[in-house]
C-alpha cells in the first residue's frame, strides 16, 4: 500500500473520490436527495450608484441552508442590512423545502447577530482559528 499526501490530484482522482462518497451515502440512505438537487445562491444588497454594501453565500442541501458567509460594508453594519439578507436567504431556504439553517461564526463575528435571529448554539471549538474560537448555530426554518 502506498500513501500519498498531494495538494494536486488528478481530475479522475477528484471524481473518484466524490463519486465514492456520494455512492455510499445513498447506499446508507436510499432516499437521499442526489448531488445534482444542491443549490447555490448569493441574496445581495446595494446602493443607488450599484455598490456592493453585503451579502450572504449560501448553500441548499440535506434540508439544510448552509449560510457560507455574510459580509456587510463597515458603513451597513448596523442598519439593518444583515437581519433583510438573512431573512431572504432563509424565504429561499424554506421555498426551495429547506427546514433547517446552519451556520459557523468565529469569536469577532456574528454570534449574538445569529441567536438574536432564532439561532441555537450547537458547538464552540476553541483556539480555531489560534487564540480565538469557532461557533456553530442552527435554526428551524
Amino acid at each position: 500500500m502506498k500513501i500519498e499526501t498531494t495538494t494536486s490530484v488528478s481530475d479522475a482522482d477528484r471524481a473518484a473520490l466524490s463519486e465514492g462518497i456520494v455512492r455510499f451515502n445513498h447506499e446508507c440512505v436510499p432516499d437521499l436527495e442526489p448531488e445534482s438537487a444542491e443549490v447555490r445562491y448569493f441574496v445581495l444588497a446595494r446602493d443607488e450608484a450599484d455598490t456592493l454594501l453585503g451579502g450572504i453565500r449560501a448553500t441548499c442541501f440535506w434540508n439544510t441552508l448552509h449560510i457560507e458567509l455574510l459580509w456587510l460594508s463597515p458603513a451597513s453594519r448596523g442598519t439593518g442590512l444583515g437581519t433583510a439578507l438573512l431573512q431572504a436567504a432563509e424565504t429561499k431556504a424554506k421555498a426551495l423545502g429547506m427546514g433547517l439553517a446552519l451556520v459557523m461564526t468565529t469569536s469577532w463575528q456574528a454570534k449574538p447577530f445569529y441567536e438574536k435571529h432564532g439561532y441555537q448554539l450547537l458547538s464552540t471549538i476553541e483556539d480555531m482559528p489560534k487564540g480565538h474560537a469557532s461557533h456553530y448555530l442552527h435554526k428551524r426554518l
